[in-house]
């Protein structure tokens, strides 16, 4: 089954990327803001590279 830029939309899809080191892209809109691995988990924000991305303002999406 491929993954290849398929929305992450419930926590049990963001878990189970961070659990599996799993690349993904964080999209606002139509525009790339983000890449890498989710670091951390909150119901606010996801963490990637060290960066807080707004859960209710960024699209998460699997890269690979």
């Amino acid at each position: 089954m491929t993954r290849f830029m398929k929305p992450l939309v419930s926590n049990v899809q963001l878990y189970t990327a961070q659990m599996e080191r799993l690349p993904i892209v964080i999209f606002v809109g139509n525009e790339l803001v983000g890449s890498g691995v989710i670091e951390g988990i909150s119901d606010i924000a996801v963490k990637v590279r060290g960066k807080y991305h707004l859960r209710a303002m960024c699209t998460f999406k699997y890269a690979s």
